[in-house]
């Protein structure tokens, strides 16, 4: 007898798969999200916000979803202090209930195979790297909780104006909105590419032996993805590129500011090459 299809995974057991979820306000942006999670074809898992210092209007709007969803949803929050990412991503992991950990970033829809495509891929001593799609101001702006509910980003309707944005050079990397089945995938020449922190996954133990995240980093941009993709390597760890799976796509919002001192940070790493950083999940206060 076939088992049924499991449900968001019930009080008392342990998801397969936490998903976490890098915030900072933007509630708008993380409903597009969550509803692209409510329609996931792999339901075994729990969300946790991992909110970087959003205000008020941000913690009563997230608090309402919550209550109306699905979902198995955690609020991990700390005080406004400026770009403390890596931070609030390991008070997040030390909240997580599943063994296994899939990180995605809050401006960036999952299409609805996203986390069967990283739990199915998943392997041992291996970090499993994602793309995404950038879509364009119109295409973002077209986006809404209901219509994801409804499918709409598995229709035509919607492949097809992406790849005419494309065309037209507004949204970018179309070709990374293609999926194929996983009979075609595993026939598909693999090679190596570099962690993105909106979209990864690995073994929470694999992690642990790192001990997180470096949280020396404070500022988007250089070094916090390639640190703890350096960091893996050197444990051992292999990263594995999903190139036609794991979809998922960035909306449109203006670049972040670079400037900081992240180069110099991961000058140092590279100089010292410690597998596990001295600031890390050991660290937190």
């Amino acid at each position: 007898m076939a088992t049924p299809e499991p449900q968001y995974f019930p009080s008392m057991q342990k998801p397969a798969v936490s998903v976490i979820i890098s915030v900072y306000n933007k509630l708008e942006w993380l409903r597009l999200v969550l509803a692209a999670l409510e329609v996931q074809t792999f339901k075994d898992f729990e969300v946790i916000i991992a909110d970087d210092g959003s205000g008020d209007d941000f913690k009563k709007g997230l608090e309402e979803y919550s209550k109306r969803s699905p979902l198995k949803i955690k609020h991990v929050w700390h005080e406004d202090k400026g770009f403390r990412k890596t931070r609030i991503l390991n008070k997040a992991v030390k909240e997580a209930a599943a063994a296994y950990l899939l990180f995605i970033d809050g401006d960036c829809v999952p299409d609805p195979h996203f986390v069967a495509d990283h739990w199915h891929n998943r392997a041992i001593n291996t970090s499993l790297a994602g793309r995404r799609a950038n879509l364009s101001e119109r295409l973002t702006a077209q986006l809404n909780p209901d219509k994801i509910r409804r499918g709409f980003l598995s229709s035509l309707a919607f492949y097809r104006h992406v790849w005419m944005d494309s065309f037209r050079k507004r949204s970018k990397h179309a070709e990374k909105s293609l999926r194929l089945p996983t009979f075609l995938y595993r026939l598909m020449p693999k090679r190596s590419k570099g962690i993105l922190g909106c979209n990864f996954s690995l073994h929470k133990q694999d992690l642990l032996e790192v001990n997180g995240f470096d949280m020396r980093y404070e500022a988007p941009g250089h070094g916090e993805d390639t640190d703890i993709d350096l960091r893996l390597k050197w444990a051992g760890k292999k990263v594995k590129l999903l190139k036609f799976q794991a979809i998922q796509y960035h909306l449109y919002h203006r670049k972040l500011e670079r400037e900081s001192n992240n180069p110099v940070i991961f000058e140092q790493v590279l100089k010292n090459k410690e597998v596990a950083t001295r600031y890390g999940l050991n660290e937190l206060e």
